[in-house]
């Protein structure tokens, strides 16, 4: 079912070089026949092996923000790996397009967490990665993403769901869960009712889930994206104070899962 690099990058000849900067790059990979095309960022400054965590795009597929957020773990000294979900070259520009790719996952779940193992493995391969100390995030779609990686049994440490979807068609599959569990939400978020929340709530309960869920007051879908203006898509606005605080909150997260 998972057949890793299809790839013009060779990690068995992968070396970390001398100076300390700023490394990234693309790095293609499969899963079954689709050709998948993720990045790859990491700080040679720091040495060694180091927690590796996966990033998972929003709705839109894998851009420059999703890339942008990678970047941003590597300067904090993980090794990051921004997946692709949707497949090579497949970047949705508008919200109808976008709608209809997320929805093939949304009702499609087996499929979507091949994607999302299969993204670990390669995040796994990484020779400066300690795959003893993996974690994922996932910002709107990517959010649910991260959850159906944790219902799927993944060995990781832990995800964050930033203002992600919180639905599950199988809730009993929470039974699988390794992980611990950190939900970021807005909690005037027009898109997850109150409904959706306390049914995830209820789902974690039951299966005894280590999890965390912070509403953010006043925060809407999509806080922590600045190209978020409210009207596109409507309901989604960026939220300043709630993205800062929620960047905190996971970082104390981590620290805490990889201690």
């Amino acid at each position: 079912m998972r057949l890793l690099f299809a790839s013009m990058i060779a990690f068995a000849g992968f070396t970390v070089p001398a100076w300390g900067e700023l490394k990234t790059m693309p790095v293609e990979y499969q899963q079954d026949n689709t050709p998948l095309e993720g990045y790859l960022a990491y700080d040679d400054a720091f040495k060694g092996k180091r927690p590796g965590i996966m990033v998972v795009h929003e709705w839109k597929g894998l851009n420059d923000y999703a890339k942008r957020r990678a970047d941003m773990l590597a300067e904090l000294g993980y090794v990051a790996f921004a997946a692709d979900i949707y497949g090579k070259g497949v970047r949705p520009q508008t919200i109808k397009e976008a709608a209809a790719e997320s929805g093939k996952f949304k009702e499609n779940r087996a499929l979507l967490r091949q994607r999302v193992n299969v993204a670990l493995d390669v995040l796994k391969a990484v020779p400066n990665v300690d795959t003893g100390k993996l974690a994922a995030i996932g910002y709107c779609f990517g959010g649910m993403a991260v959850l159906e990686l944790a219902r799927s049994g993944a060995d990781v440490k832990g995800v964050v769901s930033f203002h992600g979807e919180l639905s599950s068609p199988t809730p009993q599959d929470a039974k699988n869960i390794k992980a611990k569990v950190l939900v970021l939400h807005g909690a005037d978020d027009p898109f997850v009712k109150p409904a959706e929340v306390a049914a995830f709530e209820k789902e974690m309960k039951d299966a005894h889930v280590d999890y965390k869920l912070v509403k953010y007051p006043g925060a809407m879908h999509g806080f922590t994206n600045p190209d978020n203006k409210g009207d596109n898509p409507p309901g989604a606005l960026y939220n300043e104070a709630a993205d800062k605080a929620s960047w905190i909150e996971m970082q104390k997260f981590f620290k805490e899962i990889f201690s």
